[in-house]
């Protein structure tokens, strides 16, 4: 076991990756509105974990109330304790964030109305708006012991008030207003004004309570717990399992307060309000800036000022100059493709699905979702191939957390298509990102094309995060692959592979495997090498063999963007071991495990972290590229990142962070910048040579192109055009004669 002293408790691990987020809303050399969505990023994330990790806690603290952390020895109780200490600290810098945000959009012509020192117009505009868009949709009411307290929804805003009544008794009113749009933004003179409607209401609150004396008033939020688990005894219902699902989000809604957040002290309300949400002091937080920052988003569109230098210079996702050469995906595919996203667009992949519908050689299409876009490209391809007789099998995740209805009413969609849905594992999420298509030739020879990818097939994200999509004609591989779906598809992990990582029965135990080669080989005389990039770290096995290859002499890079729970650079223990983390302009979310250095050495990229939920929770796919182009892209990523020096934070020995400091007279390197110009500009594979098969399959190449084109425009349209009650009663009269 190791020595407590060497770790870091997962959730404060957490809350120093998301006060990075928050530093970069502080950094000058940031655009200013993206500094702003910095802001919203930190505080989007913090509900989360109040609503996931604090839930799940303080549930625990119930329910387990002796178990102790295997990195701290704190119980439950303990662990919410310092992680709500923790967040208070913060308090002071995102004030500071707040203000200095506030300053400089000011300086850009935007102003957000602070309605402690309103000007003349300030005051008329916010009380137009009031009268005309805000109060005819307001329903006040009275908490009192005629009118019970009201259940508070998650995440949305009331304004409550106190109110003395004639005998000097105290009663409360209360305003929901989570139905209005959180803000309002007027643009005069070429300036912005910004008007936040919780301030509008608290402002105009005596026209809502005439004839009430009000003593105090603030704007307060609730969030509550959101961490569900399936309820056994939900599972004696006849319904199927996304029955469940739907039984459970309803569920959710009601679950207990962990947080509570009020816009001023308010001492009578925060007294009245801790005693009904049951919450402690810890859980009471006061802010001086708004409760929620999710104007960070939205608000650049609101406003008229089109200043580009208050934004990332526009850098759109490309696509490599093989992929306009009209030759199919499957033939690409023999000498191994590589798509690093966001610098590369993900069309070739869904070029790919097209491909395979159209395709009379291919048999099936079996695919693992777990999130998946608003409007998915994705599903659309594979209710295509489904219609054009394709046997499409879609393992869909019904526990992608927040993502959970959306799935939902994608498995509705995808089973009137035609497409077989499975829904996973009882024990087990599947996290995989794994495509196979499967084609027999005239002859009856089977062959694989096989994607395995370290992000969602989501096309929004995919141009938000780095992520690769791995594309191969690997015999082994794509046997593997159907091998994984079909143990799926009878309720089973996969016990063995033949050249995938298959989590949770080949993947821990083959990365230990590897280590413990790299120990041997630096004991023996020679150098053993590590480097492994992922999102989050803290199973417990794996840490403790690091330490053995660290006190080995083992050179071990780490590249962790968010919980680390290992302290590096610690005497005798991790001396070798150096963590860092990246944080830019797009979230880091690819993971690529390099072992070995030479022709030793071994590289695989896949979906999963080395989180204990990883290791030994969830189905996570690996694959190891064996091209050497493939190969060298995935190593000058992890290049870029050791190099980077404008983006990057070591963790130090205490568990802290300090941001990286560039020597006087050093260039810059913004590996995320560098990587964008590298595989855009430099990095396109050498392309096959054209043969007379090339050449016959270019109509069909041109076909199928145009074929996504009509559905896309068809889509596009189904989307845009409403038509009028003038012509849906003229059609429903006359058809579509003489409609103009």
């Amino acid at each position: 076991m190791l020595p407590m002293h060497l770790m870091v408790n997962r959730e404060l691990s957490w809350l120093e990756f998301n006060k990075r987020c928050l530093s970069e809303a502080l950094r000058q050399d940031v655009p200013l509105f993206e500094r702003l969505k910095f802001a919203a990023i930190y505080f989007s994330n913090l509900d989360e974990f109040f609503m996931v990790r604090v839930g799940s806690l303080t549930d625990q603290s119930m329910i387990e109330p002796n178990k102790l952390d295997d990195k701290t020895g704190w119980n439950a109780a303990q662990q919410v304790e310092h992680m709500l200490d923790m967040i208070h600290s913060f308090e002071p810098m995102t004030e500071q964030a707040y203000q200095s945000l506030q300053e400089e959009f000011k300086q850009h012509g935007i102003d957000f109305i602070d309605f402690r020192k309103l000007s003349q117009m300030d005051e008329i505009i916010s009380r137009k708006y009031f009268a005309e868009e805000v109060k005819p949709l307001l329903s006040p009411q009275i908490v009192d012991r005629h009118h019970p307290f009201p259940f508070l929804r998650n995440k949305e805003k009331y304004v409550f008030s106190c109110h003395i009544t004639k005998n000097g008794g105290e009663r409360f009113g209360i305003v929901p207003i989570g139905h209005l749009p959180d803000y309002f933004a007027v643009n005069m003179n070429g300036r912005t004004k910004v008007f936040f409607t919780n301030d509008i209401v608290e402002h105009n609150l005596y026209q809502l309570f005439l004839k009430q004396k009000i003593v105090e008033h603030t704007t307060v939020r609730v969030t509550r717990n959101a961490d569900i688990a399936i309820d056994e005894a939900l599972l004696d219902y006849d319904m199927d399992f996304r029955g469940v699902m739907q039984e459970l989000l309803k569920k959710r809604r009601r679950l207990y307060a962990v947080r509570l957040q009020l816009s001023s002290k308010a001492a009578r309300i925060q007294k009245y309000l801790r005693e009904h949400l049951e919450l402690t002091q810890g859980g009471v937080f006061v802010q001086k800036i708004p409760l929620d920052f999710g104007f960070g988003f939205s608000l650049a569109g609101k406003t008229e000022i089109q200043n580009p230098d208050l934004f990332y210079p526009p850098r759109k996702p490309q696509e490599p100059d093989m992929y306009h050469q009209n030759i199919p995906m499957r033939q690409l595919a023999q000498q191994e493709l590589l798509l690093a996203y966001p610098f590369h667009s993900c069309k070739p992949f869904l070029n790919m699905l097209y491909e395979a519908a159209d395709d009379p050689e291919v048999v099936s299409i079996k695919i693992s979702l777990y999130r998946l876009a608003g409007h998915s490209k994705v599903v659309s391809a594979l209710c295509h191939a489904a219609d054009r007789g394709k046997d499409v099998l879609c393992m869909l995740e019904l526990r992608a957390r927040f993502d959970e209805q959306s799935n939902i009413d994608y498995s509705a969609i995808l089973e009137e298509a035609g497409c077989r849905v499975i829904y996973g594992l009882s024990d087990y999420k599947v996290h995989a990102k794994l495509c196979v298509i499967t084609r027999k030739n005239a002859a009856g020879d089977i062959s694989y094309t096989t994607q395995v990818g370290t992000g969602n097939y989501n096309e929004n994200t995919s141009e938000q995060y780095t992520d690769l999509c791995f594309i191969t004609n690997d015999s082994g591989v794509g046997r593997d692959a159907v091998n994984i779906f079909n143990h799926l598809s009878l309720g089973e992990t996969t016990p063995e592979t033949e050249a995938l990582w298959a989590a949770p029965h080949c993947y821990r135990s083959r990365v230990l495997e590897l280590l413990d080669r790299e120990i041997d080989i630096q004991k023996n005389g020679g150098h053993g090498y590590i480097a492994i990039k992922i999102n989050s770290f803290n199973d417990v096995g794996i840490m403790e063999k690091m330490v053995e290859a660290s006190q080995a002499g083992v050179e071990i890079h780490l590249y962790v963007r968010g919980i680390c729970c290992l302290r590096p650079g610690i005497k005798g223990y991790t001396e070798t071991i150096t963590v860092r983390a990246l944080l830019g302009r797009y979230l880091e979310h690819s993971r690529i495990f390099v072992f070995g250095e030479g022709e030793r050495q071994r590289i695989f990229l896949g979906s999963g972290d080395l989180l204990n939920r990883n290791t030994r929770r969830r189905v996570e796919i690996f694959a190891e590229p064996k091209s050497q182009a493939v190969r060298e892209q995935l190593l000058h990523i992890l290049a870029m990142t050791e190099a980077d020096n404008c983006q990057s934070w070591l963790m130090q020995p205490d568990g802290t962070y300090q941001r990286v400091q560039r020597a006087e007279g050093e260039p810059c390197v913004n590996s995320q910048m560098e990587l964008y110009d590298y595989f855009t500009i430099h990095a396109n594979p050498v392309l096959p040579q054209q043969t007379p098969e090339n050449q016959k399959i270019q109509q069909e190449k041109e076909t199928v192109a145009r074929t996504m084109e009509q559905l896309r425009a068809k889509e596009h349209k189904q989307e845009t055009e409403k038509p009028s009650l003038f012509k849906r009663i003229w059609r429903a009269l006359f058809g579509n004669k003489h409609e103009e």
